[in-house]
């Protein structure tokens, strides 16, 4: 599929964020987005061109709230982070990598997840918020490795739900072995009831690696943006897809785009820390305008926005396009 041709159309005047639009930075990217008081949020992922110092706490990434009225112009809170370094335990194992944050509004709390890197693996490490000017750590949900649990934004025959990507990082050259499962809490914290749901694969662009991100409840299904990895000659290529979840049975698979849906073309999305990416962390979406909109990062450096018919991508799952 042409980038011309993608369910996704990027924003003309993207990237909608740059390194520029925050001070002693080198990186800002890959964001967690919701809305919020009728605004859109992020919550941006940034790598600091030295070690950031905040409450005595030194640390290369921390992660910061960006508010638009019109979801294209930001105003970033480039005072304050939301998500810093954290030396109290356990979370002071996670070490430095509040990034790359899934966001899930439950009720009236928006709960965050993020992973935690450090010497005991990669793990999923979840927070909430209501105003998000406070954070709170709630507890680690995953055993390592697995950096990417994404919630259900609500409970599914009376249990919390949630998608994620267990992973096996070693050797770390072969990116295999990162399939999709759906497990079950009754409490945010405890998980089970682990059932097996996709592996890579059964496209090109997604051959050797897939990643999630929180589900999106439609008329049809929960509608859930992924990330896929192809491996060729010049490295890995991260591209956009979909897969729609049955309602009351999110183990069933109703449909799956086999082409992308975005996939990186433009400078700014093969120019940077990490060439060759698109990546997201989650979409809004709104049935009523039939509208989904996604903030997504490029290249690890920069955050652009495409836009689609939220109908449009449900079909295109259903009918395998």
């Amino acid at each position: 599929m042409l980038a011309e041709e993608n369910i996704l159309k990027r924003y003309p005047g993207n990237p909608i964020i740059t390194p520029k639009d925050f001070p002693g930075s080198k990186a800002v990217f890959n964001p967690g987005q919701t809305m919020f008081n009728g605004k859109t949020l992020l919550l941006v992922s940034v790598l600091h061109n030295k070690p950031y110092c905040y409450k005595g706490v030194r640390q290369m990434t921390t992660t910061h709230v960006a508010v638009s009225d019109d979801g294209i112009h930001f105003d970033i809170n480039t005072e304050e982070p939301f998500i810093y370094k954290n030396e109290n335990e356990p979370y002071k194992t996670a070490g430095d990598q509040a990034i790359d944050l899934r966001v899930t509004k439950i009720g009236d709390t928006y709960y965050i997840i993020h992973p935690g890197c450090g010497s005991w693996g990669t793990f999923g490490i979840l927070g909430k918020t209501t105003d998000f000017k406070k954070h709170e750590y709630v507890n680690i949900i995953s055993l390592p490795d697995n950096r990417l649990p994404c919630l259900f934004p609500e409970k599914i025959n009376g249990l919390y739900a949630r998608i994620d990507r267990p992973y096996r990082v070693a050797p770390n050259q072969l990116h295999y072995m990162g399939n999709i499962w759906v497990s079950y809490s009754p409490d945010l914290i405890y998980w089970g009831n682990h059932r097996p749901l996709l592996k890579p694969g059964y496209s090109h662009w997604c051959g050797t690696k897939i990643g999630p991100t929180p589900p999106i409840k439609t008329k049809e299904g929960w509608l859930v943006l992924i990330h896929g990895v192809e491996e060729n000659s010049s490295g890995h290529r991260y591209s956009i897809g979909a897969i729609l979840l049955d309602l009351e049975n999110p183990e069933i698979i109703r449909g799956k785009t086999y082409s992308t849906i975005l996939e990186p073309y433009e400078p700014y999305e093969f120019n940077g820390i990490v060439p060759n990416v698109v990546f997201i962390c989650g979409a809004i979406a709104d049935e009523t305008k039939d509208e989904i909109r996604v903030y997504y990062g490029c290249a690890d450096t920069y955050i652009g926005l495409a836009t689609g018919r939220l109908s449009e991508l449900v079909d295109a799952c259903l009918k395998g396009q």
